[in-house]
């Protein structure tokens, strides 16, 4: 009998992980969990533990790329309501991991509450927007962060204070297995002004964002004052093709892939980015995609 048979309900095997990622790519999960509770994923969380079974946290999958050979251990992917809930009680709203950062924003903005509005169209979750401190225009996530909630490799359940937290450049402290929920103080103001505002910004990035239909991520964090995007760009790498993945022709940072891309296509595009890159600016670009 296998260590996962009392979590058979919501734990399957060989779960192709190109449906659970944006660039829809990728091998198989040798063991794949979509626990329906918290206390269903703090069960799941200690028999893995206790079989020394590796773990993996899958939130919107935006900004990961599975190699073509899969990943071994177990993939616990944060989805359904238990994780994606977003309660608002006067300027204090707290959102699950799993709750899409766009509908933070969205719900926040109509609740007339600002601090979120920068973060408008960027991918992902709240969770691992915590984890990376998503930022754009000058405002960032931990910035309006109150406290947040997280589950150890144990099992355990912890709040931590902002006291405890540490935000910085597409960081955070926030390094527990589980990221559970973010609680955010905000600024009561008019929705109608904040949502110009974020309209503002969203024409300005949908403007340089592959298209809608376009399976895409962002490859690599932006350097310290500088646009990681332009860089490539002036190394002549926009547009440039491997396979079946290449480089946005609106902005270089994006990695766009086609029917029949493989992990490796895109993995051989960013070794080039990053040697050519290097080569020409003397900047070794660091990965913002995560790479299983």
């Amino acid at each position: 009998m296998s260590w996962w048979s009392d979590f058979s309900g919501f734990v399957r095997e060989n779960e192709p992980m190109a449906k659970h990622t944006w660039l829809a790519m990728g091998g198989r999960s040798e063991l794949y969990a979509e626990p329906p509770t918290v206390d269903d994923l703090a069960r799941l969380v200690k028999a893995a533990g206790q079989a020394a079974v590796p773990i993996r946290i899958l939130g919107g999958g935006s900004n990961i790329l599975v190699r073509d050979e899969g990943v071994s251990g177990l993939v616990i992917h944060l989805t359904g309501e238990a994780f994606e809930q977003i309660s608002i009680t006067d300027q204090s709203v707290t959102a699950g991991a799993g709750a899409k950062l766009g509908h933070l924003v969205s719900q926040s903005t109509a609740a007339g509450l600002s601090g979120l509005e920068t973060l408008v169209g960027i991918p992902g979750t709240v969770g691992g927007a915590l984890r990376g401190n998503a930022s754009a225009q000058g405002g960032d996530l931990g910035q309006c962060t109150q406290d947040a909630t997280v589950m150890t490799d144990q099992g355990d359940i912890i709040k931590r204070p902002r006291s405890e937290l540490v935000f910085s450049y597409g960081k955070s402290n926030l390094d527990e297995l589980v990221i559970l929920s973010g609680t955010f103080l905000l600024e009561p103001a008019a929705a109608e002004e904040i949502s110009r505002r974020m309209q503002q910004i969203w024409i300005v990035k949908k403007k340089e964002q592959p298209m809608a239909h376009q399976s895409y991520a962002r490859m690599f964090t932006d350097p310290r004052g500088m646009d990681a995007g332009e860089l490539i760009d002036q190394a002549g790498l926009k547009g440039t093709r491997i396979g079946a993945a290449e480089i946005s022709d609106r902005d270089a940072n994006y990695m766009i892939t086609d029917r029949g891309a493989t992990s490796d296509d895109v993995l051989k595009l960013i070794n080039l980015v990053r040697s050519r890159v290097l080569d020409r600016a003397d900047i070794e670009l660091e990965l913002e995609l995560e790479v299983w």
